[in-house]
């Protein structure tokens, strides 16, 4: 494995990444530290995983050929139907395995943050499924602009807890879980939901969405003869859907990566959750990486449509990827996102979630050949943000 794209034993990629932790969660994170990989590796493991991802989540989920958006820009645009997986997302890979991992590890209760919902609503299922307490800690924005998936997570079986500081959104969320944890370290394991906060947790995260990629490279094979894409997009927020599609890609030279960051209002508007194009190096939750901060050190308020990307760090995989030049990051603004959201809609008949269409806006900042193939990673369904896309509906009418 090249030691620039998967961490060392510290949890490093590169100069990002590691654990910087208060002394009170040193247990929390040691168990996990000395157990993940042994316990993911372990056969019996794999193979409750595997049924599960199958007859639960109801993997693989199909990858698309989008003809009539390949006819527009005039290559060959794969959709990796994550929208199509169980709860809407591609978060319930990482849940059902951190669920596993953690009845393992002999807890009975599981915490987590969300921001658009998806990751707490994946939580708050796998719970229900396997009779495990279930907190999930939302900022009160959040829980407003997304009541639908607050809605599910109660009908669930989970507690919905609100993050009333800073600005109420998934920071804010974060925040207050990893201080849930630190007084509850015996019984309760928490899910982070992205490649984020202090390591195992980026790479644990990365291994469980691989499977998107895994999949891309058998399908692909099937469909074209050849096991590689030209370029895969994908969104970023803390980044897990893109860990994930990205994965088994990491060592093949020939495949562009390309991420999708909010933007928001516009990069230079101070109202932007760009990270890695406003952000500098410092630790957020745990982790070395890009996050963006003042002059003080002092963490910025994220601003984007999108509640999912609404985040001022990013995991530090990618954080090595964009010093590197591995992979391409573009910053999406808002408008872009909404535009790209009414296009596939109407061109393909599939409704994606606003994180998404931060992927699909790519398409316009970047020329393909018409002989190329483009994967998409199309990580969650947009039912969740219909109330934001109604608002919009007029302001995007003529959108074909």
């Amino acid at each position: 494995m090249n030691p620039l794209y998967y961490p060392d034993n510290q949890g490093f990629y590169g100069d990002f990444g590691g654990a910087f932790i208060p002394e009170m969660l040193y247990p929390n994170i040691h168990e996990l530290q000395e157990n993940y990989l042994s316990i993911l590796e372990s056969k019996e493991f794999v193979e409750q995983y595997s049924k599960l991802l199958t007859d639960y989540v109801g993997r693989p989920t199909p990858l698309y050929l989008a003809k009539n958006l390949s006819e527009r820009y005039h290559t060959n645009v794969w959709l990796k139907r994550e929208d199509l997986a169980h709860t809407g997302s591609h978060k319930i890979n990482n849940t059902v395995g951190q669920v596993l991992l953690a009845k393992k590890l002999g807890k009975n209760r599981i915490i987590a943050e969300t921001g658009a919902g998806q990751h707490g609503v994946a939580t708050a299922t796998v719970c229900a499924l396997m009779n495990m307490e279930c907190i999930v800690f939302m900022g009160e924005t959040d829980m407003k602009r997304q009541a639908p998936n607050v809605a599910r997570m109660k009908m669930l079986g989970a507690e919905v807890q609100p993050a009333t500081s800073g600005s109420k959104t998934l920071k804010d969320a974060t925040n207050e879980a990893i201080r849930y944890w630190i007084n509850h370290p015996n019984d309760t394991h928490y899910i982070i939901g992205s490649v984020v906060g202090p390591h195992p947790y980026p790479d644990l995260v990365a291994r469980l969405q691989s499977i998107i990629s895994k999949e891309i490279t058998v399908q692909l094979l099937g469909l074209t003869g050849r096991s590689s894409p030209d370029a895969v997009i994908a969104c970023v927020g803390g980044g897990s859907n893109a860990a994930g599609a990205f994965f088994h890609f990491l060592k093949t030279p020939d495949v562009l990566l390309i991420g999708a960051e909010a933007a928001g209002e516009g990069v230079n508007t101070g109202r932007t959750a760009a990270s890695l194009h406003q952000g500098s190096r410092g630790i957020i939750h745990g982790s070395m990486t890009m996050l963006m901060q003042d002059k003080n050190g002092q963490i910025t308020e994220p601003h984007s449509i999108s509640a999912g990307l609404d985040y001022p760090g990013i995991g530090p995989l990618h954080a090595q990827l964009f010093v590197t030049g591995k992979a391409k990051y573009y910053p999406i603004t808002d408008n872009e996102a909404l535009k790209a959201a009414f296009l596939l809609s109407r061109l393909e008949g599939i409704i994606p979630a606003l994180e998404s269409a931060h992927a699909l806006a790519v398409l316009d900042h970047i020329h393909f050949d018409p002989g190329q193939h483009v994967v998409i990673n199309l990580s969650g369904r947009g039912d969740k943000d219909l109330s934001t896309f109604l608002q919009n509906l007029d302001n995007y009418a003529s959108v074909r």
